[in-house]
């Protein structure tokens, strides 16, 4: 067994852990944007694979108290070094410290690196080492005066799905977008509707999710050019493409008043060969009529900054309430930086969430309509 962790967004960290149950993971604990569990290496292939609100996949190395650099020195050398990375490993020390006495990130890192050096030395004897292999994301972490020595096995975070060729100002990342959907009642046999669809993001996710189709299918991660044994990396891609579900008939709409907006969305549909399941109009909120019973509207409004631009973030409001009360048996989910959303939207939402959208503090409103 091996000791895994992966980052989410805050507020974020209950959809990962069952996301993690239902890969039937073990040892799992929960903390603030950091989900830990036990697994197998070839865990850190099914994890990045396909977990779709996780931000990156560590492999935890050894955890340890150290209050000097001397015993972080000795933490970090006492790692089997040459047996986890070949000669020509690209590594690089990746430093964060909080509520500790080793506060000086720079200097974590050289005494890190110092011991990773020394210790690679004492199976070949070199003085230089040319980098010029794989990359290796070495973390050291400490909480607390514990640190935490890790690997990260993803890369590129995972928001990064590789499908998103075309973007407006502003978007959703993917793993926020992901966690949005699974935080709502909508399921693959109800309406979805985006009527501030931007690109297309929380659209996408929505047909990933429902097709069973891998988050991770269409990109690499750091651990596949390791070499690393157990990993297994070709038989759980396969494994992913034989989960797909290809069959099921979705119902998804995309709005936007912008054009540039709507052809975005198209081409990362296309890119994807999931044109078919989304319709996509250009079209302003304020002329929505939609139809049917029990559809699932989740969105993420324009919000401003600026006064002006405020004043026309009411209106949107206003004309999205407006739209919601006209659905009476539809659920709907806002997500939105603007804390007089409700004011505007002109009432009271039956659960609100705190979320992060990068750096940005976000809220999101829940109103639950009847089950069907």
């Amino acid at each position: 067994m091996i000791n895994l962790e992966a980052t989410a967004n805050i507020g974020m960290e209950a959809v990962l852990k069952r996301e993690i149950q239902a890969l039937g993971l073990e040892n799992i604990r929960v903390s603030d944007g950091l989900v830990s569990m036990s697994g197998e290496m070839e865990d850190i292939a099914r994890l990045n694979l396909h977990l779709r609100t996780a931000e990156r996949v560590h492999w935890v190395l050894k955890r340890f108290r150290a209050t000097t650099f001397t015993e972080l020195f000795d933490g970090v050398y006492d790692l089997p070094w040459p047996d986890i990375m070949p000669r020509t490993a690209n590594f690089v020390t990746e430093a964060k410290s909080k509520k500790s006495g080793l506060f000086s990130l720079s200097d974590i890192q050289r005494i890190s690196e110092k011991a990773i050096v020394n210790k690679m030395q004492t199976r070949y004897k070199t003085e230089w080492f040319e980098k010029n292999g794989a990359r290796y994301r070495i973390g050291i972490r400490i909480v607390d005066d514990i640190a935490t020595i890790y690997i990260d096995t993803s890369g590129d975070g995972l928001h990064n799905r590789g499908y998103r060729q075309r973007s407006v100002k502003a978007p959703l990342t993917e793993t926020l977008a992901s966690g949005l959907v699974q935080l709502s009642y909508w399921n693959k046999n109800r309406m979805l509707v985006d009527p501030f669809c931007g690109s297309g993001t929380i659209l996408i996710e929505a047909i990933l999710l429902a097709r069973h189709i891998a988050p991770g299918l269409n990109r690499r991660f750091d651990f596949e050019y390791w070499n690393a044994k157990g990993t297994n990396a070709k038989e759980m891609r396969k494994e992913a493409f034989e989960m797909i579900d290809y069959d099921s008939k979705l119902e998804l709409y995309g709005f936007d008043v912008d054009p540039k907006a709507i052809e975005a969305s198209r081409i990362n549909l296309d890119g994807l060969g999931l044109s078919d399941d989304v319709t996509l109009i250009e079209k302003d909120i304020a002329e929505l009529d939609l139809a049917g019973d029990y559809g699932v509207i989740i969105t993420n409004p324009p919000y401003g900054k600026r006064i002006e631009d405020r004043e026309s973030v009411r209106d949107l409001n206003r004309s999205l309430g407006d739209l919601c009360r006209a659905l009476p048996t539809w659920s709907h989910y806002i997500i939105t930086a603007d804390r007089g959303f409700e004011k505007g939207y002109g009432k009271k939402a039956d659960r609100k969430r705190k979320l992060f959208n990068g750096n940005i503090r976000t809220d999101y409103y829940q109103y639950y309509g009847p089950k069907p």
